[in-house]
């Protein structure tokens, strides 16, 4: 059975990843490294901190964030990708 700290691990890991999907999305038409770019790829990372916080985790779990949040990134941009062609 999963613990509670399991589960609010898994949550904010999900978080991660599913909101960096549309960001991805979004960033894929950009150009790179312009504002709107800049803006797409960080805008989450305030709202992961915060559930970071609320959640009760340390430093420990933020690799595992960031790596989430780059899946999305990258997630959503493939989709773009593939949309496109």
């Amino acid at each position: 059975m999963l613990t509670e700290s399991t589960i609010s691990l898994i949550s904010l890991l999900l978080f991660a990843l599913l909101a960096n999907i549309p960001l991805g999305y979004l960033r894929e038409n950009t150009e790179r490294f312009s504002i709107r770019w800049f803006v797409y790829v960080h805008l989450s990372i305030p709202f992961i901190v915060a559930l970071r916080y609320s959640l009760g985790f340390g430093w420990k779990v933020i690799p595992f964030s960031i790596g989430c949040a780059v899946a999305g990134q990258v997630l959503g941009s493939r989709v773009r990708r593939r949309s496109a062609s």
